[in-house]
């Protein structure tokens, strides 16, 4: 009896010990900031410098990795033709829309949920606006 108190006392002194840990906040699955392509969700991995593509709004960027190039294009629709992969300005990772992108003119990034970015200069101020429009 004296044997099952004592490991039945190691046992809740081992769980109060374990227990703190279980509700240990969760480190975040991406990173908190990302100011690059390599870091951008939602990649095409498969894209084609000049072949057709579907979207021009949401997750438009893919790489043309053909002869070891890893050239970075996003799908693009000028002057509203069929939608194509061109080679993309300079990526500099996730913003948010309307935020100001001083000292990143003509670049280009992705918003949180996929949204296509263009930083633009506009009425004396410069912000991240929506690439396909």
């Amino acid at each position: 009896m004296r044997v099952t108190v004592l490991a039945a006392s190691a046992l809740i002194a081992a769980g109060s010990i374990v227990a703190p840990q279980a509700n240990a906040p969760r480190a975040a699955a991406e990173p908190q900031t990302c100011n690059d392509a390599f870091c951008v969700p939602g990649i095409n991995p498969n894209a084609i410098l000049g072949n057709t593509c579907t979207n021009t709004t949401y997750y438009v960027f893919g790489v043309d990795a053909r002869n070891g190039w890893g050239r970075l294009v996003f799908c693009g629709s000028p002057r509203r033709y069929e939608p194509r992969w061109f080679r993309s300005p300079p990526m500099v990772g996730i913003r948010d829309e309307n935020s100001l992108c001083i000292n990143e003119n003509n670049a280009v990034a992705q918003a949180p949920d996929g949204l296509f970015l263009s930083c633009v200069a506009m009425n004396g101020d410069t912000r991240w606006r929506r690439g396909d429009s």
